[in-house]
């Protein structure tokens, strides 16, 4: 496995979670909040600084930061386990159009990884990009804030509700997260 895009200390890293076959899983409220109840828990609980990030339809960037004492690879392993668990679950109880579509995407893909016991919602690989200067902090987070600018769905960054570009205009946003500049 190569490790050029391993989080080897607990720096501050750029963050990319995909899901297995860009499945545009996001496209619904209910997994978008499954995504930001879950980065709330780790703030609180498990000792993730949040500085920024954007959930899209089939992927999700984040700038991240763990206390000292903690590791953040650990922090994302967990994160990314119990978001695949709690997304597998509610797709099962709600009423999902894709429900047979999205059940055979993230079994099949489980089936194929060792890592999984029946689903697989992620793909592997984080894309952990360490950051060391003001200038790429600056350059990642504005690459995040304006992914849905880019994708055509807002006009502004901070007209995208599931994104740390609120936070950064002074606007009210779903949740809190430890400002870079």
């Amino acid at each position: 496995m190569s490790t050029k895009y391993t989080i080897r200390n607990n720096g501050l890293y750029f963050l990319t979670f995909t899901t297995v076959q860009w499945v545009d899983l996001f496209s619904r409220q209910i997994y978008r909040d499954i995504m930001i109840d879950s980065f709330k828990h780790c703030q609180e609980k498990k000792g993730l600084h949040l500085h920024a990030y954007v959930i899209m339809s089939n992927h999700l960037h984040l700038i991240a930061s763990a206390e000292n004492e903690v590791k953040l690879s650990g922090i994302v392993r967990d994160m990314k386990k119990f978001t695949s668990k709690e997304i597998v679950k509610s797709l099962h109880e709600i009423d999902e159009s894709r429900k047979g579509w999205l059940d055979w995407i993230f079994s099949s893909a489980g089936k194929f990884n060792y890592n999984n016991e029946n689903y697989q919602v992620w793909q592997q690989n984080n894309h952990a990009t360490e950051l060391w200067s003001f200038d790429v902090i600056k350059q990642k987070a504005d690459y995040t804030h304006f992914n849905p600018v880019r994708a055509g769905l807002v006009q502004l960054p901070e007209h995208w509700l599931y994104g740390s570009a609120t936070n950064y205009a002074g606007l009210e946003s779903l949740m809190e997260v430890d400002l870079l500049f």
